[in-house]
C-alpha cells in the first residue's frame, strides 16, 4: 500500500479501545504542539505552564508546585532548572526552611506570562470556549477520574 492512499478504518473497536484511541491521539497532539512551540516560542508546553502558574503564584514553593502540576519533584527540579539557567524563572531560598525552595518569575520570565497563540493553552482554550459549559464540567470530572485511577492503579 502506498503512503498517499488512505488506510481502511479498523472496525470499532470498542468502547475502552476507543476512548484509549482518542486519549492516544489528545496526548501525540498535545506532544506535536509543545514541540511546534519550542520551536516558534522558544518554551515547550510544560515549561510555558510553569511560567504560568509561577507567574500566578510567585514564591510558590516547589513542593507545591509539582504537585498541582502532578509530576514527581525531580521532574520539575529539570524543568525549573532549565528556565533558570534561560533567567526566565528565579529560585529563592525559603526564609522559615533553608532546604525548600520558592520559585518567582524574571523580568525575562514574566514577558513569556502573556497570553499567545500557537500555544498548547490557546488550542485549549479555544476549545473550551466552543464547548458547552456542562460538557466541560462533564470532561473535567471524567479527566479527574480518570487520573484518579490510574495513580491508584497498582504496578
Amino acid at each position: 500500500m502506498k503512503r498517499s492512499e488512505p488506510r481502511k478504518p479498523l472496525k470499532a473497536l470498542g468502547g475502552t479501545l476507543e476512548f484509549m484511541q482518542i486519549t492516544w491521539a489528545f496526548f501525540h497532539a498535545l506532544q506535536k504542539r509543545s514541540v511546534a512551540m519550542e520551536r516558534s516560542i522558544g518554551l515547550t508546553g510544560p515549561q510555558r505552564l510553569v511560567l504560568r502558574i509561577v507567574g500566578r503564584y510567585p514564591g510558590i514553593s516547589a513542593r507545591e508546585l509539582a504537585e498541582t502540576l502532578h509530576i514527581h519533584a525531580s521532574t520539575l527540579t529539570g524543568v525549573a532548572g532549565r528556565l533558570a539557567e534561560r533567567r526566565l524563572l528565579t529560585r529563592l531560598g525559603d526564609p522559615s526552611d533553608r532546604r525548600r525552595v520558592r520559585y518567582k518569575l524574571t523580568e525575562r520570565g514574566r514577558a513569556f506570562d502573556v497570553p499567545r497563540g500557537g500555544t498548547v493553552e490557546s488550542a485549549i482554550e479555544a476549545a473550551l470556549r466552543r464547548a458547552p459549559p456542562g460538557q466541560v464540567r462533564a470532561a473535567r470530572a471524567l479527566l479527574n477520574q480518570l487520573t484518579a485511577q490510574l495513580e491508584s492503579t497498582p504496578e
